[in-house]
């Protein structure tokens, strides 16, 4: 079995910004990772990736949060979206695209 691809998605969530949500099922782990899984998640405000949750071959579960990048405990897809749209929300919040609700 080849890469299946399980989801690509293009969400628009407010002015210039998009959620673009890749994921793979692969048939072995990627370099780094312990899951069958290979995935990117994307937020893009004004054209510029802010936030983004990825897998890439050799660095493993990661997150970018601007010009940071953490590691990234994955535990399953489920959770890395709530993980992934948790970030976006705090970032939006912090930069003025989203009021915070008491």
């Amino acid at each position: 079995m080849k890469a299946r691809l399980k989801r690509q998605e293009e969400i628009r969530i407010g002015d210039g910004e998009v959620l673009h949500l890749v994921v793979w099922e692969l048939r072995s782990p990627v370099l780094m990772s312990n899951h069958l899984s290979k995935y990117s998640l994307a937020y893009v405000c004004d054209e510029v990736c802010v936030v983004r949750y990825d897998n890439e071959r050799g660095k493993g579960d990661h997150l970018h949060v601007g010009q940071r990048e953490f590691p990234y405990g994955f535990v399953d897809l489920t959770q890395l979206e709530l993980d992934f749209r948790r970030t976006v929300r705090e970032w939006r919040i912090q930069n003025g695209r989203l009021q915070r609700e008491d």
